[in-house]
C-alpha cells in the first residue's frame, strides 16, 4: 500500500513540477501571438493539455510497468493562474502537502475530522489511492494481525482506511472529471494577462 502510495503521490508532483517551467516561457509567445489575432486562448489551453498527454502517459507507462513486476501485484493548473513559475511553484507545494496530507492514507478517513472531510471528497490524490489500493488489495483475505486489529486485509482497508468495495468506478468517474477540471480552470486562466508595460 506504501509503494502505491509513494507512486501516485510521486507521479503527480513530478508532473507538475515539470510542466511549470514550460508554461513560464511559453506564456510570453502566447501573449505576443494573441495580440497580433494569431489564435485566442482556448486552442491555446487544448494545445498545452494535450501535448502533455503523451509524455505523460509514457512517463507513467515506465514507471509503472518497472513498479508493477517489482512489487509483484496482481496480474489484472496552477500555472496559468500565477503571474510566475516561482510562485506557482510556491502554491503547488502547498497544494500537494495539503492532497498528500489529506490523502486518507496519513491520516485515515474515518480519522479525518468532519469540517476537513470536503476536503477528502474533493482531492484527486484521494480519489486515486482508493481506486488503485481497492483495485489491487481490495479482495485480498489474507489474515493480518496489529495493534488494535485482527481481521483480513480487506476488512482492514474498510475498518481503517475507509476503502469500501465496488466504488473503483466511481474513482474513475471522480478521476476524469477532476482532469476536465483542471483543463477547465487553466483554458480559463489563459484569459488572465500578467505582462506589465
Amino acid at each position: 500500500m506504501a509503494a502505491l502510495y509513494a507512486s501516485v503521490l510521486f507521479l503527480g508532483a513530478n508532473s507538475a513540477s515539470s510542466v511549470q517551467p514550460v508554461v513560464s516561457i511559453e506564456r510570453i509567445v502566447f501573449y505576443r501571438e494573441k495580440a497580433a489575432g494569431m489564435y485566442s486562448q482556448l486552442p491555446y489551453a487544448a494545445a498545452q493539455g494535450l501535448i502533455e498527454i503523451p509524455y505523460v502517459m509514457i512517463q507513467t507507462l515506465l514507471y509503472g510497468v518497472i513498479t508493477y513486476f517489482m512489487i509483484n501485484f496482481e496480474r489484472v493548473a496552477v500555472n496559468g493562474l500565477t503571474p510566475t513559475q516561482h510562485l506557482a511553484a510556491i502554491i503547488s507545494a502547498a497544494i500537494i502537502s495539503l492532497w498528500n496530507l489529506m490523502s486518507g492514507v496519513l491520516v485515515p478517513k474515518p480519522s479525518i475530522p468532519g469540517w476537513w472531510i470536503w476536503f477528502y471528497c474533493i482531492n484527486p490524490v484521494a480519489w486515486t489511492l482508493r481506486g488503485i489500493i481497492s483495485s489491487q488489495l481490495g479482495d485480498v483475505e489474507t489474515r493480518i494481525t496489529g495493534p488494535g486489529f485482527n481481521g483480513t486485509v480487506k476488512e482492514y482497508l474498510e475498518v481503517s482506511l475507509g476503502f469500501g468495495p465496488g466504488k473503483i468506478w466511481w474513482s474513475a468517474v471522480k478521476l476524469a472529471g477532476f482532469g476536465l477540471l483542471f483543463f477547465s480552470v487553466f483554458a480559463a486562466s489563459v484569459k488572465l494577462n500578467f505582462q506589465k508595460r
